[in-house]
């Protein structure tokens, strides 16, 4: 989890105020039984009789209490009290504004005058109440009205507790508020972090997750983290402190009771640590089934056309349902655990409810308790077990987030296979664009023979050079090397003398002009595509690239013309279409480096040369390195490399290499007849 904390780091202020609210809720929650006791006890019980000090007694009743009191006590009794002949319906006493008696004293003097010698073996409460009953008749005697004093505490404790109620319900409703708040800025934050994380990765790092695993990382984990973080914001602060707070309430209430709240605790841990172990393997299942899921589903739609052209979509239905049925299962049964506990638990708290309610009874009856004691006492015990319910719960959520959290933290810990030197070196500018490879090898990660093996040339500003050879030969891969999506094992790649080790990598990548094998477009519009990358490329220069790449044609057909709509991969164009855009895309702006790797394969002879003779016209001071297939597309090159499993087994021009490399003699009598070779090699 310490990737979560890192990115939470923050939000701390938020945190805090979070942690001061949940303190608040606490303090709101714990008050609330207090008043319920209150109500109950002295509200109804005792008829809103809060102290046993009575505020006046009747003047035969302030007599008997003198006669039994000892000396000391009449003393403190007759300076507490003055007499007042007229101020109730018959003589008081009534109590002074400097009044010394305390609670105890007239608690002992009321029981012994009501209970008489039974007062002595009576415990305290018992006194205390038999005290409150002889105010209460006392009262009733001097006219004072009861029903007005029971009513008036009645309504003033439970504005009271509508207030506590009232603040404990803002507290909530602002940690929900807060709470979810700070969890959406995490996930963000994470999302943004990985999104980063990947784009800048190299093709090693995202084949060593795959794409569907990094899919469901961005998307399902982060979400999963999210939802926890929420719960672990609300909880683990809230749960401890009201676990602790009641346990110390209930210890006041009556200590002798509260084994039956660790009974119900026991419960509740003995449930939720059976859910725990049959759950919590399904939990980390559940993230790698989603992984499946993605990669299958990805797996058919790119391959769509191909399923269908072999009648395989009964298969893949097979395949698909599989995995659903297996993610469905794992799903279904981690739901049904987590279902079965809130019943669980509330026959928990039913059946401790009705354990205290027959405990606290017997107290009642012995006079040890009173009903709103009991009463509380049996609300504290349910904060209690759902405090631990809820400290349990994320005992259970904490593993699961965790997993995802772990997941995540290897995306962003994985180091960066290709790094910049501490002190990059910035190309010059303006580039020449000289390109020299110095006994340059280099096999790719795990792989037992190397892709390329001791390759040296040289490429001249303005020159072509065009590289052949058989599927697997290392054609790619050379231009990979030179846009350092891998780095070489040995040897050295200089551009105008600096080696691209040490350049910048926005420095380099900015002076290079570059159409992959497969042509991809992005989401947006044609424009969009074409100026990609270089937000400060002018209308002029976009439609100037089109037009070198011969797509200004179709784009012109369209009604929206440059602002055509482009689907995802650039779908809704043909294959020749996608691929001149991707050309206009690398030559915007007359980079002084193009790279085509096998990027002519779709366009008709008659297209590719125009294309051709447009990039010699109008680009002719550039570096272009050619990846090419078709021998006669590239018989014109300055300079024509043949690699062999990895080798350069041949460089030169095409006569020359007829003449003495086998390889491409080879290569260009498969594709040429006899009359073709013959016309060339005289050319």
């Amino acid at each position: 989890m310490s990737v979560v904390l890192r990115y939470a780091r923050k939000s701390a202020p938020f945190i805090l105020l979070v942690v001061l609210l949940l303190i608040g809720k606490v303090v709101s929650d714990l008050t609330l039984p207090l008043y319920t006791s209150r109500i109950v006890n002295i509200g109804i019980q005792q008829g809103g009789l809060e102290h046993t000090v009575p505020s006046a007694l009747g003047e035969a009743t302030f007599k008997a209490l003198s006669s039994i009191a000892d000396e000391s006590t009449r003393s403190i009794l007759e300076a507490s009290y003055r007499f007042e002949p007229d101020t109730h319906a018959i003589s008081a006493y009534v109590l002074t504004d400097d009044a010394r008696v305390d609670e105890t004293m007239m608690s002992d003097l009321l029981a012994t005058l009501s209970m008489g010698a039974l007062a002595s073996e009576a415990n305290q409460s018992l006194r205390r109440q038999a005290a409150l009953s002889l105010i209460s008749t006392e009262y009733e005697r001097l006219g004072m009205p009861m029903g007005t004093i029971r009513q008036r505490y009645i309504i003033r404790t439970g504005l009271m507790m509508l207030l506590i109620s009232a603040l404990g319900m803002v507290a909530s409703m602002l940690v929900s508020l807060f709470a979810s708040r700070i969890a959406a800025a995490l996930g963000k934050d994470l999302r943004s972090a990985l999104f980063a994380k990947t784009v800048s990765s190299n093709q090693e790092e995202i084949e060593r997750f795959s794409t569907a695993s990094l899919v469901t990382r961005s998307t399902n984990d982060i979400q999963q983290i999210q939802q926890s973080f929420v719960m672990i914001l609300r909880v683990v602060v809230f749960a401890p402190l009201m676990a602790l707070g009641g346990l110390f309430r209930v210890l006041q209430t009556n200590s002798s009771m509260s084994w039956t709240i660790g009974v119900g605790i026991l419960a509740v841990l003995t449930v939720v640590m059976t859910m725990f172990v049959l759950a919590m393997p399904r939990f980390k299942r559940l993230q790698i089934l989603v992984d499946s899921i993605n990669r299958i589903v990805r797996e058919t739609l790119n391959g769509l056309q191909v399923i269908r052209a072999f009648n395989t979509q009964d298969h893949e239905r097979q395949r698909f349902a599989k995995a659903n049925d297996e993610l469905t299962a794992t799903s279904l049964f981690v739901n049904r655990a987590m279902s079965a506990m809130m019943p669980a638990m509330m026959l928990i708290m039913n059946l401790t409810t009705i354990l205290i309610v027959s405990k606290g009874g017997q107290h009642i009856a012995q006079g040890t308790m009173q009903v709103g004691d009991m009463m509380a006492f049996i609300q504290y015990a349910m904060l209690i077990i759902m405090s631990f319910l809820m400290i349990s719960m994320l005992t259970i959520m904490l593993p699961r987030a965790a997993v995802s959290a772990t997941r995540i933290k290897e995306v962003l810990d994985t180091p960066f296979t290709i790094t910049q030197s501490d002190m990059p070196i910035a190309l010059p500018d303006p580039l020449q664009g000289r390109i020299v490879f110095d006994r340059v090898s280099f096999s790719y990660p795990k792989a037992e023979a190397q892709a390329l093996s001791d390759i040296s040339f040289s490429a001249e500003p303005g020159s072509v050079t065009a590289i052949v050879g058989s599927t697997g030969s290392g054609k790619s891969t050379l231009l990979s090397l030179l846009l350092r999506f891998h780095d070489i094992a040995s040897g050295s790649i200089t551009i105008d003398g600096v080696d691209i080790r040490e350049a910048e990598l926005s420095s380099l990548r900015s002076k290079i002009g570059y159409v992959p094998q497969r042509a991809l477009l992005f989401s947006g519009t044609i424009r969009s595509n074409i100026a990609f990358g270089k937000s400060d490329i002018d209308e002029a220069a976009v439609a100037q690239s089109a037009d070198l790449a011969m797509a200004g044609t179709f784009i012109g057909e369209r009604n929206e013309g440059y602002d055509a709509p482009v689907s995802q991969g650039g779908t809704n164009v043909s294959g020749g279409q996608r691929q001149r855009l991707c050309i206009a895309r690398a030559i915007v702006g007359s980079p002084p480096i193009l790279l085509f790797d096998d990027s002519f394969s779709a366009l008709d002879y008659r297209t590719e040369r125009q294309v051709r003779q447009n990039l010699r016209d109008h680009l002719g001071g550039s570096t272009v390195l050619i990846v090419a297939q078709r021998i006669s597309s590239i018989l014109h090159a300055d300079q024509i490399l043949v690699l062999d499993e990895g080798r350069l087994v041949g460089s030169g021009s095409h006569r020359y290499l007829m003449e003495h490399c086998p390889v491409y003699r080879q290569i260009a009598s498969s594709q040429l007849s006899p009359q073709e070779i013959e016309a060339y090699g005289t050319q």
